[in-house]
């Protein structure tokens, strides 16, 4: 294990972003029911590069399957059948969307491609021996 600080620095701000969207921005349909989605998996991602050095793609699918298993948790009511109040019931969420399924898919495709391409240039450096 070994911290990144770019990927942890990446993990704070979309944190913060995604606090101002679920705080600040209730007007805003399209970036509180989409935008929201597509940038929390980007954050799930960030988070665990931040400590682990996980090939792109397998990160990507990876959090695509969490995402994919807490959306089919709203599906089946968890939350409701746990009794779950507060921070963790929001966390979990409460309401089931095959879009959102998409946009977590997208934010996967959006965030390993950005990461493959970082990816690719560390892996380079150091197989020459300049990082």
């Amino acid at each position: 294990m070994r911290l990144n600080p770019t990927m942890l620095l990446a993990a704070i701000v979309l944190f913060v972003v995604e606090v101002i969207i679920a705080t600040k921005l209730n007007g805003y349909h399209f970036i509180r029911a989409y935008f929201g989605d597509f940038l929390v998996v980007m954050l799930v991602y960030c988070v665990v590069k931040a400590f682990w050095n996980v090939e792109p793609k397998r990160l990507a699918i990876a959090v695509f399957i969490f995402a994919c298993a807490i959306e089919l948790a709203q599906l089946f009511r968890l939350a409701d059948l746990l009794h779950l109040t507060g921070w963790v019931r929001v966390v979990l969420g409460t309401s089931f969307s095959f879009h959102d399924i998409l946009m977590y898919a997208a934010g996967c495709m959006a965030i390993w491609w950005l990461d493959s391409r970082w990816y690719k240039e560390q892996t380079k450096a150091v197989n020459h021996g300049t990082a």
